[in-house]
């Protein structure tokens, strides 16, 4: 990909956020919509400036509407924006978006009422 001029300097694209203790996510669904955004930046289909200009928008209306920005919606947030701008881009259809909502929100984590394992198992 050829340099985004939207990008800082010569910085690499984003890396993983996090600390010595691990990766800065609560949830694997926020790792997965970070993950996506990068790679679609990487992949051309939209610059960095334009990134910034989403999630800054994304969050300035969450803001205006009472979100308390305490930190704990950020990737909510960053998910919104990236849904608008695959939209935008036409890279997704923003009904096919809006079924995949209603059928996660229908199968929520944990409704099989047992405990998600991180850890491999063994079957069989």
């Amino acid at each position: 990909m050829a340099a985004d001029p939207g990008w800082p300097g010569s910085l690499p694209p984003p890396s993983l956020p996090g600390d010595a203790s691990g990766p800065a996510f609560r949830e694997s669904w926020e790792a997965q919509a970070f993950a996506l955004a990068v790679a679609l930046y990487q992949a051309g289909h939209f610059t960095w400036s334009e990134w910034v200009a989403a999630i800054s928008a994304e969050i300035r209306r969450a803001q205006a509407e009472g979100d308390p920005d305490l930190g704990n919606t950020y990737y909510r947030h960053w998910l919104a924006a990236l849904e608008k701008i695959v939209v935008a881009k036409t890279l997704a259809d923003d009904v096919d978006l809006r079924l995949r909502r209603i059928e996660c929100a229908a199968n929520p984590p944990g409704r099989h009422n047992h405990p998600a394992r991180r850890e491999p198992i063994k079957v069989g």
